[in-house]
């Protein structure tokens, strides 16, 4: 994604202030149009009658993955997290170039490369280059990775074009792979289907290719359900109602956490998804795929601005954390 606060807990509010105040600096900078204002999840460019999509995302040691994560499924999100911004775009790949520091862990720098190679298979992409850095020994790992993508002929989506009328979908489920990181944090290694989540995520490359024709806008929900959702609201101009008691939760996670007001909040906030989030006119639901990948409407747009949450039929405040910001350890 281009310059957007994540991965970490909100409530360090001196770190949020600090990388809001230097977003709005490189916001400042950031005039060419590709650009969108450094409010979308991928710059757009146009190259002579075709468009590329640009993103890029770091993974940093004991912010973005906890330190005792094996190296494979490290690489695996790397390249995956990416792919979900491209997913968001409707892009089909063009390569990936790897920002990768050297520890002094040769042994995990190998395993790294398994899992990357398997994720680079997985998702039909090509590495084409980057760059290599030498740290201290022991020095928390900082990994940075740009994936380059052919715009669909349609044009990619941005968070910027919901309006009111329209409604609000999600694909797949939301907060296994927060939950599953809950568990490891404690130790747990089940429900697998959780950890999996968690480890392995699966943005769908296919379903945003299919999807960006028929939508008016379309994200990743990569920070957190909520904190998404508010992006493409701020970027509209326009509100959008959630009902939470319509996000789809997989049985692992009612599993784990139960299905209450509270454990649907944090789904809803916990971020790592890697889903599709976007809005469409009602009269474009009938054209909606069918890929395998539920899709499910969670709400609406209106007139109004900002967000806002319904729970079995009654409004509810929202949290004082949307999503996940820079900031704070997950360890």
């Amino acid at each position: 994604m281009v310059l957007s606060a994540t991965r970490a807990v909100c409530h360090d509010r001196h770190a949020l202030s600090g990388e809001v105040e230097f977003i709005a600096l490189m916001r400042s900078l950031a005039t060419h149009p590709g650009a969108r204002g450094l409010q979308d999840d991928a710059a757009v460019l146009d190259v002579g009658k075709a468009q590329i999509v640009l993103t890029h995302d770091m993974l940093i040691e004991g912010v973005h993955f906890l330190s005792d994560d094996p190296a494979e499924t490290v690489a695996w999100k790397l390249v995956a997290v990416n792919m979900s911004d491209l997913a968001a775009k409707g892009a089909t790949p063009l390569g990936i170039l790897l920002g990768f520091s050297l520890t002094g862990n040769s042994g995990w720098d190998r395993s790294f490369t398994v899992g990357f190679d398997a994720a680079l298979k997985h998702f039909g992409v090509p590495l084409l280059g980057g760059d290599t850095v030498a740290l201290p020994d022991g020095t928390p790992r900082a990994l940075g990775l740009t994936a380059i993508g052919n715009a669909p002929t349609c044009g990619a989506p941005s968070r910027s074009s919901a309006k009111a009328g329209d409604v609000l979908y999600v694909s797949g489920t939301i907060g296994d792979a927060g939950a599953g990181l809950a568990l490891l944090r404690t130790g747990q290694a089940k429900p697998a289907p959780l950890i999996e989540a968690y480890s392995r995520p699966m943005p769908s490359l296919a379903l945003g290719q299919a999807l960006a024709p028929l939508v008016s806008a379309m994200a990743d929900v990569s920070d957190g359900l909520l904190i998404d959702a508010s992006r493409i609201a701020q970027a509209s101009g326009c509100g959008l109602e959630i009902d939470l008691g319509a996000v789809p939760l997989s049985s692992a996670f009612i599993l784990a956490r139960g299905d209450s007001c509270e454990s649907r909040l944090f789904a809803a906030t916990c971020g790592d998804d890697y889903r599709l989030i976007f809005s469409i006119d009602p009269a474009h639901i009938d054209a909606l795929p069918e890929l395998g990948i539920p899709l499910t409407c969670i709400g609406t747009c209106t007139d109004a601005t900002g967000l806002s949450l319904t729970y079995q039929g009654e409004n509810i405040p929202l949290p004082d954390c949307l999503g996940y910001e820079h900031g704070a350890s997950i360890t």
